[in-house]
């Protein structure tokens, strides 16, 4: 007999779809990446590396585990790129549709035009928190608009789009752009302020999709475009803190992790972010 493969190795009590608050829907994709290939193993990465860690966090005291986490079939839908956004959208909006706290993990980041769709049809006056070290808002790329390089234009005029870690893009695309909702890194180092004033431009319901390359290359490297210059860990957390106590963070994706069979911290890393996630969006409706 064969036993369904859980989150983290859970106990089966918490990880039932219909008792389950949250989903954790993984999506197998790299159909549109341009440099280094290996987003589609991210996904298996993640869960190798959730299996072995601990699921009590110390910073909240809690176990978010218990509040159910059920493990999603994966999206392997690879034929093009419009036809696994059409796939993203249409399993999102199902688990939306059954009230449940949706979770994405990718995949590259095309992944996120799907999702966002469905929730901005399901949420008022949705905000996007684009957490990235790249702009992403080219109309088309490589002869597609579902390229990972066009992943927020969409939600650039469609939703209320701030971006966060900003320190790579073409010029074409500060035609699309709104500089007022844009934290460029480098000037994030020495801005006291920025947490609060990114907050401050946000409406209550907030959708975050989290770029793994937004963090420092020096501790981010398994990802398909590193870029240094990046977020470290602890104000990284420190502003996801703040925002999940602020706001509704009614979902979340986290994509581009690209693993390396040779070092695997970062996939650690983006297990371990992902549970914190979690943490604080419970944390704060338990208050």
């Amino acid at each position: 007999m064969n036993i369904a493969r859980t989150y983290a190795g859970i106990e089966p009590e918490y990880a039932q779809e219909s008792l389950s608050k949250i989903i954790l829907l993984p999506v197998k994709y790299d159909g549109t990446s341009t440099w280094i290939k290996g987003a589609d193993k991210g996904v298996d990465a993640f869960l190798e590396a959730s299996e072995n860690m601990e699921l009590y966090d110390i910073e909240t005291n809690s176990e978010v585990y218990r509040k159910g986490i059920f493990l999603a079939d994966s999206i392997v839908e690879s034929s093009s790129p419009d036809k696994m956004v059409e796939a993203v959208h249409k399993t999102v909006k199902h688990y939306l549709n059954r009230n449940k706290f949706v979770t994405l993990f990718g995949g590259e980041h095309s992944i996120s035009i799907g999702s966002i769709k469905a929730f901005n049809e399901c949420f008022e006056n949705l905000t996007v928190l684009q957490i990235d070290a790249h702009a992403d808002l080219r109309k088309e790329y490589h002869g597609s608009i579902y390229n990972h390089a066009c992943a927020m234009y969409d939600a650039s005029q469609n939703t209320n789009l701030i971006q966060v870690g900003i320190r790579s893009m073409d010029k074409s695309e500060m035609t699309v752009m709104d500089q007022e909702k844009v934290f460029l890194a480098a000037k994030m180092v020495d801005d006291d302020y920025w947490m609060e004033n990114a907050i401050s431009l946000m409406t209550e319901n907030v959708y975050i999709t989290f770029d793994l390359d937004a963090f420092d290359s020096s501790i981010m490297p398994s990802t398909g475009t590193p870029e240094p210059g990046g977020l470290y860990w602890y104000e990284t957390l420190a502003f996801l803190k703040m925002v999940f106590e602020e706001k509704n963070v009614v979902g979340f994706d986290i994509v581009e992790l690209c693993p390396n069979s040779n070092n695997k911290a970062p996939d650690f890393l983006a297990a371990k972010l992902y549970y914190k996630m979690l943490s604080y969006k419970y944390l704060e409706i338990e208050k």
